[in-house]
């Protein structure tokens, strides 16, 4: 059994009056990739920001329950910043900075008072090597990052992300915006990031959490109706509403 990296408890989250999560409950273990899947509005894209405070931003979000980070609830006298430094997030569509690579991937080093050239170009390099991208852009480190196809772009922002040595990364739909060759190079990516790095994925593809993730939560109107081993929801789950969104039947 691995280690809980993160647990959640008797988690709620209401906008205003509405309540987008209901009573979720499940462990995210060490160094495995955690799918989230479930209908468009279910709450997975809600309950992944939960993890990192990322709701803190929306307007009139109410919290109930529990989210720990190895055992110490994020939501009480935690630094959120260096919360965000623990658990980073890459978004759907890649966001880089409108700057140059290099500057783009030591963004987050600087914010946090690393000034040494050699240090910051050692960090660079490497988060680009882990976000399999030094290869192609080792010769043009000062050209700007809007300059690179949305492959590129999007692992340029795992880079961006890994700089700053999270323990935790977030995906939310990381490859929505991606054909199916830079798809495949991300996934690739994440599996060899789970060495390193507790990996909790949204995708709207089934065939994408199966081919990649370790478990799979399976999320229906705010509410988690089913999470174990991806092995086990894809070809035996326990719940009738957990087959029929996989065989297709709805969603």
């Amino acid at each position: 059994m691995s280690k809980t990296k993160m647990s959640i408890k008797n988690l709620d989250l209401f906008y205003g009056d509405f309540q987008a999560l209901k009573n979720i409950n499940l462990d995210i273990e060490e160094n495995k990739i955690t799918a989230l899947i479930g209908p468009s509005g279910c709450g997975k894209s809600t309950f992944l920001k939960t993890l990192n405070r990322m709701n803190d931003l929306v307007e009139g979000v109410k919290i109930k329950g529990n989210v720990q980070l190895e055992g110490k609830n994020i939501y009480k006298n935690v630094d959120v910043i260096k919360l965000r430094k623990r658990v980073g997030m890459v978004f759907q569509k890649p966001n880089p900075f409108p700057m140059s690579i290099y500057d783009n991937v030591a963004y987050g080093p600087r914010a946090h008072g690393v000034k040494k050239k050699s240090t910051l170009d050692e960090i660079v390099e490497k988060s680009l090597k882990r976000g399999a991208l030094w290869d192609e852009v080792k010769d043009r480190l000062k050209k700007n990052a809007l300059g690179l196809s949305g492959g590129q772009q999007q692992r340029l922002c795992i880079a961006r992300a890994l700089a700053v040595e999270p323990e935790v990364l977030l995906m939310d739909e990381p490859t929505s915006a991606l054909d199916p060759i830079a798809t495949g190079r991300i996934e690739e990516l994440a599996k060899e990031l789970k060495n390193h790095y507790t990996i909790v994925m949204v995708t709207h593809s089934m065939q994408q959490a199966g081919r990649i993730s370790d478990n799979t939560a399976f999320f229906l109107l705010g509410e988690l109706i089913e999470y174990g081993s991806t092995k086990k929801i894809f070809s035996n789950p326990d719940n009738q509403k957990t087959e029929d969104y996989i065989t297709g039947r709805f969603g």
